[in-house]
């Protein structure tokens, strides 16, 4: 069984949500990714880092994560 979902990744300043598909099996690790989301969530968390924009709004919705002061 497959469920979608969204992952939250975070690096420095900025955050994203990646579209993914948990795959729900009985016994085992249940529920897990496929090797296309992880790798996809893996190339986003670089994006991030690098600061490469571009290419993460290209894998998901990007934001900049603005401090509040109290």
């Amino acid at each position: 069984m497959r469920k979608a979902s969204t992952k939250l990744v975070r690096e420095s300043r900025f955050a994203a949500e990646v579209d993914v598909e948990l795959i729900e099996e009985r016994g085992g690790w249940s529920p897990y990714l496929s090797a296309t989301d992880a790798t996809r969530l893996d190339a986003m968390r670089k994006a991030l880092r690098d600061g490469d924009l571009a290419s993460a709004a290209k894998l998901g919705h990007v934001f900049e994560l603005t401090p509040v002061s109290g």
